[in-house]
């Protein structure tokens, strides 16, 4: 049961304003590296609002997209987020082509007529407008009815009013029909895999779990650099921007369609697969292959992307983006680029006398990481069984677990150089975190607390 809510909510009288279900406004973000469009495509009920009415404004300067909706130009409602465009933008792609993309903003219902304007981080990191529409619920181009759900909802973890908790919705994709209790079961323990970690864990009482299995005609989804592909129900797919271990689905539409029968904030995307992938994307979705080694490291990993903003620290894989200069601080709560020793984002969390940047064995680790690619490349190439790219895993966590866990630093918080793709010029909090390696360490204490800040917005 969802519960109407009336609240004063930065001075404004919730149930006043808005209605107790989801508007989800579809647009296609189409463009190139150098220019940027957005049009409407519909306005649609997309089931019922699980948002918390305490927290309407967001506040935490997170992701690379920002929107508002306003009323006589004050804002109601915010958040901030990514998109797959956000990152398409930056590949060697978007400087030969143009690219479309399916994406969609959600909010409460709104009771009269609103402006949603959305903003996109400048070269300084500062939001600017890019786009508004005008939205009237009354209007003929807006559709109140909700559709009816495609496939049954599953509450796994209920602990409480969904406006109160953190809501996930768990989703399968390349499970047959025959293959829907193992996605039960699939879902049910990546979900102990996230509360094992903390914050998690010491949060667990703030969430809700819910879950969705699709189905689809053959088992797992399509993976072109392996050879296979199939016709899934929400299109899933490896070989993202053509990296071989980056999946997402580009099927929003369908996505949120099967979303809306469960009240949810954050989506998770299962695929039925053994080879090593995922991705994550603050706002959006998280995906994670289940039937690896190594999948818990996977979801965990790339659920802390869509969930809190955390960016990669690793810096040795390769990767399909085109990096700039370090001028500005990087948005990501875990990552910084050190410009002010004395302004450092989790400065509060250095202990004194530790030094800035952070002495590690830098090299070592490099040299080591650097082998590993290289046969890892060369593996995938030949297209070797996936227990052989495990055992090779297993190897290099080994080493990194031993090498990372010695030394005055380790286990300390400072600014370690090498993160977010690069070896120089941007820096993480400690010398090892979950966001780094797939040692078992857990988060950071960096990210343990942008984590808590993202479950505080939704659950109290």
């Amino acid at each position: 049961m969802f519960y109407l809510i009336f609240l004063l909510v930065g001075g404004e009288d919730f149930g006043g304003n808005f209605e107790n279900r989801t508007m989800r406004l579809d647009f296609f973000h189409v463009g190139t590296a150098s220019e940027e469009h957005f049009a409407l495509d519909q306005i649609v009920n997309d089931g019922p609002w699980a948002g918390n009415p305490n927290h309407m404004l967001d506040t935490l300067n997170r992701g690379k997209y920002f929107f508002q909706v306003q009323k006589d130009g004050k804002s109601l409602y915010s958040r901030g987020f990514s998109s797959i465009y956000g990152e398409w933008e930056t590949t060697d792609e978007a400087t030969q082509q143009w690219g479309t993309f399916h994406e969609s903003m959600r909010f409460p219902w709104p009771k009269g007529p609103v402006q949603v304007v959305l903003q996109k981080r400048d070269d300084h990191n500062q939001f600017q407008t890019v786009w508004t529409v005008a939205v009237d619920p009354a209007a003929r181009n807006v559709n109140p009815k909700a559709l009816e759900p495609i496939f049954p909802v599953i509450p796994l973890l209920k602990s409480g009013d969904p406006h109160q908790k953190v809501d996930l919705l768990v989703l399968g994709d390349g499970y047959t029909a025959s293959e829907q209790a193992k996605f039960k079961q699939d879902a049910e323990r990546m979900a102990g895999y996230l509360f094992d970690q903390e914050p998690y864990k010491s949060r667990k009482s703030d969430f809700n779990v819910w879950a969705i299995g699709t189905v689809s005609q053959e088992s797992g989804v399509s993976h072109p650099h392996a050879g296979k592909f199939t016709r899934t129900d929400l299109s899933t797919q490896y070989s993202t921007f053509d990296s071989e271990r980056y999946v997402l689905c580009r099927d929003n539409r369908r996505l949120r369609d099967v979303a809306s029968a469960a009240p949810y904030e954050f989506l998770l995307i299962l695929v039925n697969n053994q080879n090593y992938g995922g991705g994550g994307i603050f706002g959006a979705q998280a995906t994670a292959s289940v039937n690896n080694t190594y999948s818990d490291y996977l979801f965990v990993h790339e659920f802390g992307h869509h969930f809190a903003d955390l960016g990669d620290e690793y810096y040795t894989s390769q990767v399909s983006y085109n990096l700039g200069p370090v001028t500005v601080e990087p948005w990501e709560p875990n990552l910084t680029a050190l410009l002010d020793p004395n302004q450092l984002k989790w400065k509060d969390l250095v202990a004194e006398g530790t030094p800035l940047p952070t002495p590690w064995p830098k090299e070592t680790f490099e040299s080591h990481s650097m082998e590993v690619q290289k046969k890892r490349a060369e593996m995938r190439k030949n297209k070797v069984p996936e227990k052989e790219m495990e055992a090779l895993f297993d190897g290099q966590r080994e080493f990194e677990t031993k090498l990372l866990g010695e030394g005055p630093h380790a286990g300390v918080v400072g600014a370690f150089e090498g993160a977010g793709y690069r070896g120089t010029g941007y820096y993480r909090p400690q010398a090892d975190c979950i966001m780094f390696t797939r040692d078992k360490v857990g988060f950071c204490k960096v990210c343990q607390r942008a984590i808590s800040q993202i479950i505080d917005q939704y659950s109290r």
